[in-house]
């Protein structure tokens, strides 16, 4: 249901596609609420097949996706589960591990080591970085062993990949040898997210037929400060004809429920999180898509997944991201960027592309060829593909030379 997940299933579908054999070691599905879905189990040890992808899901304490000290719990739970679970797996060429945060990351490096494979770290979020911009760790004992964790994953994986060109650059800065490092970006399934015209039935499900939909989809957590869309919705709302509809969930979805309903907002739709099934009806409905995150140093590093799926449907998006993300959307010209945690700002350009429904099309339209030409999830799959075939190959040239040598 999340960024992380659709990454690392779409790339993995890809690979078996192209020949590979791929084995994830994972949970059961349980985000963002700690319950586990219909049809799963947490048990020790489970196994399907999808999309011809080997899937074992490992035991670990679930819990909601807030309160650092359980989601550490859940992390370090599944380290161990995971690095168990490898020891009954066949031998593997490459393990790469994706890193929202280091305790899930370092799974790789002890699995690497247990079978004496190469270890990829693909890294989706700076951290500890991340949660400290939010609030979330303020002890510094704490943050200083979190970045020390975060030095040695650096160190010791043969290979990184970030997902922007700024988290590059930071590792750069932090020592790590440019060799070491092959940004790979996020992108969309141009298949799967294609525009259409075929949401009547939800508008008027909904209630919204005739409006102008201004989309919110995504985490509702502490890094993307929502209250500018209520702030924005209370200026708007002598706009009839305009509403903001908002699908997901977090870890402050119910504190915004609540923020919601006190200032009486109206023309806010708050939905629970929906399949992912039903999302492009969700996307045909919206006129405008928001992308939001606090006004922070650490998130101009960022570029937040839901850019290019909002490109890929041909929605113009209103961006109150800074730095990269700012430039991707530019240099696409294929929305508006504003000044994050800046409701006025945010007001005034719904109202003014409201007004302006050409001006809407033609930014939907740069910003859907833009994606097809530069973020095609199928060759940037085929792209970390040859990152990891790159560190098997030198992995066992090197066994040979120090065969050979041996000799």
């Amino acid at each position: 249901m999340n960024a992380p997940a659709t990454r690392t299933y779409e790339h993995c579908r890809q690979w078996v596609k192209d020949g590979h054999h791929v084995t994830v070691v994972t949970c059961a599905p349980n985000h963002p609420q700690g319950k586990v879905y219909e049809g799963y189990s947490n048990l020790i040890y489970q196994h399907e097949t999808r999309d011809g992808i080997g899937v074992i899901r490992v035991w670990t304490f679930v819990t909601a996706n807030e309160g650092f000290l359980k989601r550490t719990l859940n992390y370090i739970s599944y380290l161990c589960s995971a690095v168990i679970a490898s020891l009954f797996l066949p031998k593997a060429d490459v393990v790469i591990s994706t890193s929202p945060q280091f305790f899930n990351g370092l799974a790789g490096y002890v699995v690497g080591k247990l079978k004496r494979i190469p270890w990829v770290l693909e890294i989706r979020d700076l951290w500890p970085e991340s949660i400290v911009a939010v609030g979330a760790i303020k002890n510094p004992a704490i943050i200083k062993m979190l970045e020390w964790i975060e030095q040695f994953a650096y160190r010791k994986a043969d290979r990184i990949v970030p997902v922007t060109d700024s988290f590059k650059a930071y590792m750069l800065g932090k020592g790590i040898e440019a060799r070491k490092i092959t940004v790979v970006k996020n992108g969309a399934d141009l298949t799967q997210y294609t525009p259409f015209d075929g949401a009547s039935s939800l508008t008027e499900e909904l209630g919204i037929k005739g409006k102008f939909v201004v989309s919110y989809f995504g985490t509702h957590g502490m890094a993307h400060h929502l209250e500018t869309i209520f702030h924005a919705a209370r200026r708007l709302s002598s706009s009839k004809d305009i509403v903001f509809l908002m699908v997901g969930d977090g870890a402050e979805r119910h504190a915004l429920v609540r923020m919601r309903n006190k200032m009486a907002l109206g023309n806010v739709i708050m939905l629970d999180q929906q399949p992912k099934s039903r999302m492009r009806e969700f996307w045909a409905l919206s006129d405008i898509s928001l992308v939001l995150l606090k006004k922070s140093d650490l998130f101009k590093t960022v570029i937040p997944s839901k850019i290019f799926e909002s490109l890929a449907m041909a929605k113009p998006i209103i961006l109150g991201v800074e730095g990269e993300s700012a430039d991707l959307l530019r240099a696409a010209k294929a929305g508006i960027c504003i000044e994050p945690e800046h409701a006025d700002d945010l007001a005034a350009r719904v109202l003014e592309l409201s007004q302006h429904p050409e001006q809407c099309r033609q930014l939907g339209r740069n910003g859907r060829q833009y994606v097809m030409e530069h973020f095609d999830r199928t060759v940037l799959a085929r792209k970390l593909a040859s990152v990891i075939e790159t560190v098997g190959r030198k992995t066992v040239l090197e066994a040979e030379e120090v065969s050979v040598s041996l000799r």
